[in-house]
């Protein structure tokens, strides 16, 4: 049986790098879960994550302005989240499920203010330009497993971590890697999407 990984990416869309990820995916196969910020949906962008789902790819709730969750009103938490959750549905027809925290700040309060289920992820630091193509391969080879969540970033800017895929996603298909979507995880696993669980995932 093949092993399942999926990969997430936060803070898109963009016409840059957001239709690369797409491509490289495509390329090998598989699927992954891009996590928008509402404020980033445009005309142009809203393409692009059309695109996307269209072709199977998913679309999830990482809120409005990026504002850590923990530093905002029970208000203004939910209009990040429903505002974000209206773009998106506009965009593809589905209300997200998932929720990245920006910056994943949380605490135990923060899962009783939306029926989302909350995604962490397991990163190698690729929002920071400093972090060289080499450190991001080398870091998500290392930590890939079958049901891991791997946290990386589309930003606009990111082009470093477009050149890592080039070379991640080769190897892990290799090693008999599929390439899947959140949703597709946690159905390969049985695990049910529960809202005020308690848990933030980064592996099942």
């Amino acid at each position: 049986m093949a092993k399942k990984i999926a990969f997430t990416f936060d803070d898109g869309p963009n016409t840059s790098v957001t239709p690369q990820v797409i491509s490289l995916f495509e390329e090998y196969g598989g699927k992954c879960t891009f996590f928008l910020i509402g404020q980033n949906i445009n005309e142009e962008s809203a393409k692009i994550a059309k695109e996307a789902s269209q072709k199977g790819f998913e679309l999830e709730n990482h809120s409005f302005t990026h504002t850590a969750m923990t530093e905002l009103s029970d208000e203004a938490l939910m209009k990040e989240l429903d505002d974000t959750d209206a773009l998106i549905e506009k965009i593809c027809g589905k209300k997200p499920v998932f929720f990245r925290p920006p910056y994943i700040a949380y605490d135990s309060e923060s899962f009783k203010k939306t029926d989302k289920t909350f995604i962490c992820g397991i990163g190698c630091n690729d929002w920071d330009e400093n972090v060289s193509v080499e450190t991001r391969v080398e870091e998500v080879l290392s930590y890939s497993d079958d049901g891991v969540i791997v946290l990386l970033h589309d930003s606009y800017y990111n082009q470093k971590t477009v050149d890592a895929l080039k070379q991640i996603l080769p190897v892990l298909a290799d090693r008999g890697y599929e390439f899947v979507t959140l949703l597709e995880l946690f159905e390969n696993k049985g695990i049910e999407l529960t809202a005020n669980n308690g848990i933030i995932y980064s592996r099942l």
